[in-house]
Formats: C-alpha cells, sequence, structure tokens
C-alpha cells in the first residue's frame, strides 16, 4: 500500500510538472525583441484593444546599474474578451488583463511567451466557458503570429 501511495504521489508530482511546462505558449520571432514589442504593441492598437502597459525590465535593470538581456512585458486587454472569462469565473481576474513577454536568450533567439488559456481553465477550475477559452486562445495566436512572423 505505502509502494501505491508513493507511485501516485510521484506520478502527481511529475503530471504537475508536465502541466507547469504547458503554462505558456512560445513562439520565437524572426525580429529583435524592440521590434517584436513594437509589433505586438501596433498590431493590438490596430485591433482596438488597450494597452495598458509596456514594462522595459532590461531599462528599469540598467537604471540600477545590474544587466539583463532584453526583457519586456506588454500587458493589455478588451472587456469584451475578459469580461465573459471572469463572468465565469471572477478569480481568473488575477490573471487579467493579458500579459506577453518577449525576451532574448543567450543565443540571440528574440521569444514571445503568454499564459495559455488552457492553463488558466485549469488553475480556475473554470467550467462551461469553453467558448471564452477558446476565442481568447484563437485571439492571442493570431496576434503572437502576427507579431513574430515575417
Amino acid at each position: 500500500m505505502i509502494r501505491n501511495i508513493s507511485l501516485a504521489t510521484c506520478l502527481l508530482l511529475a503530471s504537475s510538472y508536465a502541466s507547469a511546462q504547458q503554462s505558456l505558449i512560445t513562439l520565437e520571432s524572426h525580429y529583435s525583441a524592440k521590434e517584436t514589442a513594437d509589433r505586438f504593441a501596433s498590431i493590438i492598437k490596430s485591433k482596438g484593444l488597450t494597452l495598458f502597459a509596456r514594462i522595459d525590465h532590461q531599462k528599469n535593470a540598467d537604471s540600477v546599474n545590474l544587466q539583463l538581456r532584453p526583457t519586456e512585458v506588454i500587458i493589455f486587454g478588451n472587456p469584451k474578451v475578459g469580461t465573459p472569462l471572469m463572468q465565469c469565473a471572477q478569480n481568473a481576474a488575477i490573471d487579467l488583463p493579458q500579459k506577453v513577454l518577449i525576451t532574448e536568450d543567450a543565443d540571440n533567439k528574440v521569444w514571445l511567451s503568454y499564459n495559455n488559456p488552457e492553463y488558466i481553465k485549469v488553475r480556475h477550475d473554470i467550467k462551461g466557458c469553453d467558448k471564452v477559452i477558446t476565442k481568447i486562445s484563437a485571439v492571442l495566436n493570431k496576434l503572437s503570429v502576427a507579431a513574430t512572423s515575417k
């Protein structure tokens, strides 16, 4: 019995790790970090979404004499998309507005990442709102592909 409990615990930990790995969707960009961020910001504005903030972590690090490769977070949203998600599960508001992260790695590759809406669904135990999750997934994917692709 103890062996079965240990095995079950290991499997649970492994499945939690796998879920955590899939909590972010990451796309490689064909542009510099700054250009990717600028493209993303321009695209969301052109689609009528609200750009709430751009946080340039590299610039902030520089201001205190610390080094950081390009790292920027863009916070954006649209109440027509976010509100239905909060109506499904009000605690999902902690994950809104939406965010994308643009980073440059040690190999000078640029990445755009965002929270997987399926992860948010599981995290907040959202039930009966698959259409909302699907719509958010499609919008995030379309915006991200447009910002990173040539």
